[in-house]
């Protein structure tokens, strides 16, 4: 190789370093993504300084052309990595300076909102505590239930309105959704060992079915809580003081009970349970109609019937059932005069509970 060769190929490495050098220096001084673009052209793009020697590889002398060639690939490589760092950089300056603008981080954190057990839910849970309290058993029964032990077993005659299709949800054959928890009496009732001398306190809460219209007092599906006191010296007057502690722990101490005849095909005597209104203290509101009294529950003796169907013998058993809609006694402790409300899941309805 010629010395003029030699020498042409120390001036392309020295112009390559100096473009490196010349690189590093540039983006180190850049402070925006536009400025740094502006630098790669100028050395990597078609008519940049680096782009230039690459065009002029071809004056070289044949065995020098390779070296060349391959040193201004590093170079290129180089100035690319010097690049990409340069962004990444620019950028986390950005968002630094974003989040200093905008996001105080000396101030406390923000506490997530905490939920709730919804309304009708709590309901229920106060409702057995007080069952508990009461010295009541709490058990359960399944909702798909047989047409004898949702109607037949409880006294309920075949020709009753409660057996045609527009109340009652049959399924198939003799299943139906249960239209009220008394089955699970009868459940009990049926599954005791000593049915001479029996005692027996327990309540069940769980969903009911009906073929209801939807409005804003009735739905298709809700909730009841039902209770039976079963004991051969049962009275009307237990009936009435535990009614009169549930309607106090349930509302307030102040709360008066009043009973009405009524019928019920499983109880005899029966009675509806009016409560003196807890939305107006009795003083006469919306929600009573102006009366001061809101029907709660029904109640009553049982009948002799069911005892029998049991196999028990009602001239030495006595005893007492009662129950209610959760529903209904959300709505009144609430002051709620749609039952939709309860299952609209409106988070804004939700969260004052």
């Amino acid at each position: 190789m010629s010395a003029a060769g030699e020498e042409q190929h120390l001036a392309v490495s020295d112009k390559l370093r100096g473009i490196q050098q010349q690189a590093r220096d540039d983006l180190r001084n850049c402070r925006t993504n536009k400025e740094v673009e502006a630098v790669r052209v100028r050395i990597l793009g078609k008519k940049g300084t680096l782009s230039q020697i690459l065009h002029g590889i071809g004056q070289l002398p044949q065995e020098k052309r390779r070296e060349v060639g391959k040193e201004a690939n590093v170079v290129r490589a180089d100035i690319n990595a010097l690049i990409a760092a340069r962004l990444q950089t620019l950028g986390q300056q950005q968002l630094r300076s974003e989040l200093q603008q905008h996001i105080d981080i000396s101030l406390p954190g923000r506490r997530l909102r905490q939920g709730s057990l919804h309304p009708i839910t709590q309901t229920g849970s106060e409702i057995l505590r007080c069952m508990r309290d009461l010295g009541f058993v709490i058990v359960d029964g399944p909702e798909v239930e047989h047409d004898f032990l949702n109607f037949t077993a409880l006294n309920v005659p075949p020709d009753h309105p409660a057996r045609q299709m527009q109340d009652t949800l049959y399924l198939s054959g003799q299943a139906l959704l249960r239209t009220h928890t008394s089955p699970v009496q009868i459940r009990v009732l049926a599954a005791l060992s000593d049915k001479k001398q029996p005692r027996l306190q327990v309540a069940s809460l769980g969903k009911a079915y009906r073929r209801d219209a939807v409005d804003a007092t009735h739905l298709p599906m809700f909730h009841q809580v039902e209770a039976l006191y079963v004991a051969p010296d049962a009275t009307f007057a237990q009936l009435k003081t535990t009614l009169n502690a549930c309607a106090k722990r349930l509302f307030s101490h102040d709360t008066r009970v009043r009973i009405r005849p009524s019928y019920f095909p499983f109880t005899e005597p029966s009675f509806e349970v009016d409560v003196s209104c807890p939305c107006c203290t009795a003083s006469g509101c919306r929600v009573c109609k102006s009366t001061g009294w809101v029907e709660i529950m029904g109640a009553g003796m049982v009948d002799p019937a069911v005892f029998q169907t049991v196999g028990m013998d009602p001239e030495t058993v006595r005893g007492f059932a009662f129950g209610m809609g959760v529903e209904r006694v959300t709505m009144m402790c609430h002051g709620i005069r749609d039952i939709r409300l309860l299952y609209d899941n409106d988070v804004r309805f939700l969260r004052q509970f």
